[in-house]
């Protein structure tokens, strides 16, 4: 998203402070964060979708166990039914 807000010198000194790295795509080219655009729609819909955190780490918690479950357990199709991590294991062999 290239909206003025992400832009705004006051939300990049926000992200500055707190040590966070902006991601956003070059003008006219949405395809620079596909892969990151791609697996956060899938953590919000698998994992944010109606549901509440008690505090900041509560959610930090589900999203590193989210991580976990998406790289070690999640069979992906496009990945011949393989998990990313046995996917890229099978790569490195090969």
């Amino acid at each position: 998203d290239q909206g003025f807000q992400y832009q705004h010198w006051s939300w990049k000194a926000l992200l500055q402070e707190h040590g966070a790295v902006q991601s956003m795509s070059r003008k006219g080219n949405c395809f620079d964060n596909s892969v990151m655009e791609n697996f956060f729609g899938h953590l919000k819909s698998e994992m944010f979708h109606g549901e509440h955190f008690a505090d900041f780490e509560d959610l930090k918690v589900e999203i590193e166990t989210y991580i976990d479950w998406y790289n070690v357990s999640r069979r992906q199709e496009r990945l011949k039914g393989m998990t990313p991590m046995e996917y890229r294991c099978h790569t490195l062999a090969a």
